[in-house]
């Protein structure tokens, strides 16, 4: 069974990404176990040739992801910019990153600058198709402090993420398609600094 948090449209995303199919964050209803084991492992407490293969086949897992991120970077630098900046460690993109790149382009400019519609599609949905596992709980509390912080900040209007159907509903602003919270402001460009290590990697675009 998988789960989805769905993504909430933000201008940076639209801005460099285009019409380019959304990297789907797929989650599953309870997310892999990490373990913090430390010392020597007795008899008693070694793990079991199943654990072991499971770590190792988690770890190829994110591998793949984070490779085949790199290749949708690369792309990326040919068909936008060649600045376009690389993966962070767990694979999924640095929108800190992309944003700062996005102002320096400029909306129009970057859009002039690249294929509409057609600018690193396949790569994007093959990371996509290998994106790891994500804990829909994990995601959804995640995303619950950020929104806290953003109207502790002074963003009041900064709505809560939601849980429907087993899938998370992004908070932000209440009216989408006509912005009442004005991210371009300078009060809500403080708010996302003080708030933006509430959010696990790949959730930082999203709402």
């Amino acid at each position: 069974m998988t789960q989805k948090t769905r993504s909430r449209p933000r201008a940076v995303r639209l801005a460099l990404l285009f019409a380019v199919p959304a990297l789907a964050l797929t989650t599953a209803c309870g997310g892999a176990a990490e373990s913090s084991d430390e010392g020597v492992a007795s008899v008693g407490n070694a793990p079991s040739t199943d654990q072991t293969k499971d770590g190792a086949d988690a770890s190829k897992g994110k591998s793949a992801f984070h490779d085949a991120q790199m290749k949708y970077v690369q792309c990326m630098r040919t068909e936008v910019d060649k600045d376009f900046p690389d993966p962070k460690l767990s694979g999924y993109l640095d929108w800190t990153m992309i944003e700062e790149l996005q102002i320096s382009m400029g909306t129009e400019s970057a859009t002039k600058g690249t294929r509409p519609r057609q600018a690193c599609g396949s790569e994007r949905r093959k990371a996509a198709s290998l994106e790891p596992p994500r804990d829909t709980q994990k995601d959804y509390e995640s995303m619950l402090a950020h929104a806290k912080c953003m109207r502790a900040n002074g963003v009041s209007k900064f709505t809560n993420p939601q849980m429907q159907d087993g899938n998370v509903i992004p908070g932000g602003d209440p009216k989408p398609t006509s912005p009442e919270t004005h991210p371009d402001r300078p009060a809500y460009k403080q708010a996302r600094q003080a708030c933006k290590d509430k959010l696990l990697d790949d959730l930082d675009g999203r709402q």
